[in-house]
Parts: C-alpha cells; sequence; structure tokens
C-alpha cells in the first residue's frame, strides 16, 4: 500500500491546491454543525512516520472547529496500567459521542506499528482486536477516516536534522525517530503490512504523501469534508444480518428442570466451605495478575442480588466490584452502548460482577424496540468478539442465566409488595414487563444460544429454589476458577 521509493509524490489538483487551508478548514467546520445535529460521530486517526508531521496536520484539522464539540486524545505505547486492563479499554473510552468528532494522534495503531517483532498469533490477535472496535464503531453511525503520512527515508532524515537544530522543537525527537530512520527498510516493509491487512472497506488508509506539509493537510481536509457530507447524506440503516437458523433447536429453557431443590440443613452445612473457597480462589487470582469478569442476567425477580451476595460473603471486597446495569444515562447512551461496559471491566487482579450486563441489548433493548432490529442482530456477533478478546487476553468470564417460571415471579412480586422491607425491589415497571413473560423466555432462548460459546458459554441456572441456585454457582466458580488459575499463561 505504501508507495516505493520509485513513485512520485501524490499531486493534488490545481484547484485544491489554489485553496486557503483556513478556507477547507471552515468548510470542515461547517459541515461538522450539521454533524452535531445528528446521533452520528466520526473518528479521524492520524498515524504515519515519526517526524511526519503528525502534530502539523492536526492543527490544521482542528484550526476552525468548535472546540466544544471535538476532542484530540494522544495514544503513545500502552503503559503499566494500560496492560493491566483490557488492550481495547482506552480506546472504547475515548470513542466519539454522537455529533462530536474525535481526533486520535496515533492510536490502537501505536504498538502495531513500532513493534517489528509482532508476527503470528500474537499480530493476528490485535488485528482482530482492531477489526472489531472499528466495525462495532462504524455500525453504530460512526464514520471512521484514518491516515497514514508517508515520508521518503531521505525526507525523514532531513526533517530529523532540521528538527535537532530547533531549540523548541527538539524535544519532539526522541528513539524512535532514530529507529526508523536507521531501520527504514524493515519499517517500510512492516508498515506496508499493518497497512494492507487493517484496510477494511469500513475503515481504509488514506496515504498522505505530498509535497510539503500544507498541501498534506489540503488533502486531509478535503478527504475529511468530502467523506463526513456522504456520511451524513448516507442511510445507514442496513439490512438484518443472516444469522444460523435455530428454529430446529431445543430452546434451552424448556430443558431447565425448575423443580431441583437442596435442604435447608445440606444448604447450610455446604454453604460456608464454598463460600471460603470462592474467596480463597479470588485471594489467588490477585496474586496471579488475572481478572474475572462475571455476567448475571435471568428472569425479574429470579434472585441474582442474593446469588451474588453469597458468592462474594467471605470475599475481600477490596478484591472486587459489582456494576448494577441500569437504563443508560444521557451520557452512556451518546456512545456505542458496549463503552459503559469496557469502562467498568476490571484490571487484570481484579473481579467485576455485571447484575445485568450487555445483554440488555438482545433483551430488553430488543422486547422493548429501544433499539433497531438490525443493530439487535448484530449485537450477537459484537458481543461474541468482545468476550473472545477478554478471554484471550487472559480474563476468565463467566455468564449465569436464573430463571423461575412465573408462578413463582408472581409469589416473590406479592412477597416484595407486602414486606416494607422489599418495597423498594418492585416498581410498575416490573408488572408491565410480567405482561411480556414468554417474550423475555424467548428473547434469553436465542440470546443462550447464539452466546454460549467455547471461551464464554452460559450456565443456565435452575432458579426456583434460591438456595439451590446459590449453590450451584458456588460450585461452578469454584470449578471454573479453579481450571483457570491452573493455565499456563
Amino acid at each position: 500500500m505504501l508507495p516505493s521509493k520509485k513513485v512520485k509524490r501524490y499531486e493534488i489538483s490545481e484547484e485544491l491546491s489554489d485553496k486557503k487551508r483556513s478556507e477547507l478548514g471552515e468548510a470542515f467546520a461547517k459541515v461538522h454543525r450539521q454533524l452535531q445535529e445528528t446521533d452520528k460521530s466520526m473518528l479521524v486517526i492520524v498515524d504515519g512516520w515519526e517526524s511526519s508531521g503528525k502534530g502539523f496536520l492536526l492543527k490544521d484539522l482542528t484550526r476552525e472547529l468548535d472546540p466544544k464539540y471535538f476532542e484530540v486524545e494522544v495514544f503513545e505505547e500502552s503503559g503499566v496500567d494500560d496492560s493491566k486492563f483490557p488492550y481495547l479499554r482506552r480506546f472504547f473510552r475515548r470513542a466519539p459521542r454522537k455529533g462530536q468528532i474525535m481526533f486520535f494522534d496515533r492510536s490502537f495503531y501505536y504498538d502495531l506499528f513500532h513493534s517489528l517483532d509482532l508476527s503470528g498469533k500474537r499480530l493476528e490477535h490485535i488485528i482482530n482486536d482492531i477489526s472489531f472496535v472499528e466495525r462495532a464503531l462504524h455500525d453504530d453511525d460512526t464514520l471512521i477516516v484514518k491516515f497514514f503520512i508517508h515520508q521518503s527515508k531521505s525526507e525523514m532524515a532531513n526533517r530529523i536534522a532540521s528538527l535537532e537544530q530547533d531549540d523548541y522543537r527538539d524535544v519532539l525527537l526522541d528513539d524512535s525517530d532514530y529507529d526508523q530512520l536507521k531501520h527504514y527498510k524493515d519499517y517500510f516493509k512492516h508498515f506496508s503490512e499493518i497497512l494492507n491487512r487493517t484496510n477494511f472497506a469500513h475503515s481504509p488508509w488514506h496515504i498522505l504523501y505530498t509535497d510539503g506539509k500544507k498541501d498534506q493537510s489540503r488533502l486531509a481536509l478535503a478527504t475529511c469534508i468530502d467523506e463526513l457530507e456522504k456520511w451524513l447524506a448516507a442511510d445507514l440503516e442496513r439490512p438484518l444480518p443472516q444469522l444460523e437458523d435455530l428454529s430446529k433447536q431445543t430452546p434451552p429453557l424448556s430443558t431447565l428442570d425448575l423443580s431441583l431443590t437442596i435442604s435447608e440443613s445440606d444448604y447450610h452445612d455446604i454453604k460456608d466451605a464454598l463460600q471460603e473457597e470462592a474467596a480463597d480462589l479470588l485471594y489467588q487470582a490477585y496474586r496471579e495478575d488475572k481478572g474475572v469478569i462475571i455476567a448475571y442476567e435471568g428472569t425479574d425477580a429470579a434472585g441474582k442480588g442474593g446469588n451474588i451476595e453469597r458468592l462474594t460473603r467471605l470475599m475481600d471486597p477490596r478484591g472486587y466490584d459489582v456494576a448494577t446495569v441500569a437504563a443508560p444515562n444521557e451520557e452512556e447512551d451518546s456512545h456505542h452502548y458496549l463503552w459503559r461496559f469496557y469502562r467498568d471491566f476490571p484490571s487484570q487482579g481484579r473481579m467485576t460482577i455485571f447484575d445485568r450486563s450487555w445483554y440488555g441489548r438482545v433483551l430488553v433493548e430488543a422486547i422493548e424496540g429501544f433499539t433497531p432490529d438490525y443493530r439487535t442482530q448484530e449485537a450477537y456477533a459484537e458481543i461474541n468478539q468482545m468476550e473472545h478478546n477478554l478471554t484471550h487476553q487472559g480474563y476468565l468470564v463467566l455468564k449465569y442465566l436464573i430463571i423461575i417460571d412465573e408462578d413463582e415471579q408472581y409469589d416473590r412480586f406479592m412477597g416484595r409488595e407486602k414486606n416494607p422491607d422489599k418495597q423498594y425491589k418492585i416498581t410498575d415497571e416490573d408488572w408491565r414487563n410480567r405482561e411480556k413473560f414468554s417474550d423475555y423466555v424467548e428473547a434469553m432462548n436465542e440470546m443462550f444460544l447464539r452466546t454460549s460459546t467455547d471461551h464464554a458459554p452460559w450456565l443456565l441456572v435452575p432458579g426456583n429454589d434460591k438456595r439451590y441456585a446459590r449453590i450451584m454457582v458456588l460450585k461452578d466458580f469454584i470449578k471454573r476458577m479453579r481450571d483457570f488459575l491452573a493455565e499456563e499463561e
């Protein structure tokens, strides 16, 4: 994808060359104002060789924009703190809000471009991660424009020499500038491979290789204007994705034996020992710097909260967090639906339990019509890929689906209404949702079949007997944690 030294620099049209950069900047600002009135957004990634003028380009791209509606994030090598979290976390958290433009100075490509020794499965995994996040943002109506600034070896040498002579800008040079110049051929080959493999149809690379930084800015500004105008004019609704036909598969919830119980005496005989072992295993995960993510879903009033309390009863509260997921607030709703979950994912050595989770996308949002059908259907693949990325990075992902029947749910609802200490747990919305009990059963069956994977399987938990459900989850947690901690890195 990169032009060889035999290829002349790209010439821009005479019409574009005659335009002032400020004039192009004002035109970009005009389209930006139109973007602010929509639910769409834009991500601009600026990358390239060291000393190639990324800072100059970013200044020209943003100079005329309203600073209230754009941000610039600078990404360099992953730090120690970053390495303790899921790789994509710091990028997802900086994704643009609706109506906003976000500029990435470098990005998730930094580690990829700067590591010549990356190859094989490790390289493949990082590219898959990047493909996932770009596809997810694109499908959530974010326009992604990626620029790579190219330069010849002689031009790079001249720019480094110029910076060395500048008392104010020599600080911009570091070891990576000199390393790329010294090993120019190796980096050229490496960059070409990465650019080719990440030149996705929904987020292609634009190579900037012009005479001078000013023409480089003109070309980038014209590209941003053209791409954003087309994005704003486009109807981004898509047809439903082609998913596997599940009609011949047995609904998983229909196989669940809700009559399973455990006596109160047996429950108390074994509960404490299980809780102690669960606490010890979490401490071991902390010592070994391994992260755990648990998602609870299920029928309303199935006992998820009580189940979480019994699981964590003897655990050190400094080692875990519980994230209670409600309807998204205004800030959360302005981002991709996975944004708030990446925000709350734990660092390695810690555990986060989600009381409700990202599966709300294919449950309540689908049933209540909050999300277009095509986005709901696309969520299955997004969720599976996200969980795959998490497990590949060394996290244990546990998913518990606790189910009760309609009669048991009615009894629990009435019990809450009659008990002053539990009335806060029952709302008019709970009773409204009860009218859609069968819809939720159908949605949970589909969710289970489409997202119970080898790396992140669901455990279907009969919940009519709360004690049975608690013991079942404790035992599964212990078994899965033992296996997880026994795995080689």
